[in-house]
């Protein structure tokens, strides 16, 4: 597994998790309030801004890591312009590529640790209602690393189909991919076990 902050430290960085996703949350909403094409382009140029401020190493890093989003974006590109709403697709697009960079954003410029300890503190009242508070701390640490990990496993089962076959890549490799997950998931499990488990009588 790895971890998703950059190592390039910036000012950000020092910043508290909770303030960052807050800001990041009311960003997000803001959005969607803007309607205008000219308007979005100006949010991205800002956003991209802030990329290439800590310098070129911290940017380059920044949009490799909004590499996995490209095809979904491409896709509402060609749909609204295939049913003739170029100007709302656009304005759509640009939205979310907005708000992509800005959650990326923040977690490259916060560590996983700090984001846990903000979802605690947002999950504590709900502990009255039996929420494990443990349970979800856990799950969303091994989502944020593990989704880049089966990505990667992703394409390296897509190489490895290039390398034998003439034939593009198909839903095949569906599979051996999911196949490859559940074995992840059993050493993920096993590692949990050997550590003691979720013991619900230590969960707060």
């Amino acid at each position: 597994m790895i971890s998703l902050t950059s190592p390039i430290r910036t000012r950000a960085h020092d910043w508290p998790a909770g303030l960052k996703l807050a800001g990041l949350c009311i960003s997000t909403v803001c959005l969607f309030f803007i309607k205008d094409l000219l308007a979005q382009l100006v949010v991205l140029g800002f956003v991209l801004a802030l990329y290439a401020l800590p310098g070129r190493v911290f940017f380059t890093a920044g949009l490799r890591g909004l590499r996995g989003f490209w095809l979904f974006i491409l896709i509402i590109g060609i749909y609204h312009t295939a049913v003739g709403e170029i100007v709302e697709g656009a304005v759509i697009v640009l939205r979310l590529l907005s708000a992509i960079s800005l959650a990326n954003l923040v977690t490259l410029t916060t560590r996983l640790t700090d984001m846990i300890k903000v979802v605690r503190f947002i999950a504590k009242p709900l502990t009255v209602f039996g929420l494990r508070s443990k349970v979800l701390e856990l799950s969303i640490a091994l989502v944020i690393r593990l989704t880049p990990v089966l990505v990667e496993k992703g394409a390296l089962l897509s190489q490895s189909w290039r390398a034998r076959s003439k034939r593009r890549t198909s839903w095949r490799i569906i599979l051996p991919f999911t196949i490859l997950a559940l074995d992840d998931a059993d050493y993920v499990a096993e590692a949990l076990r050997a550590r003691g488990g979720l013991d619900p009588q230590k969960d707060t």
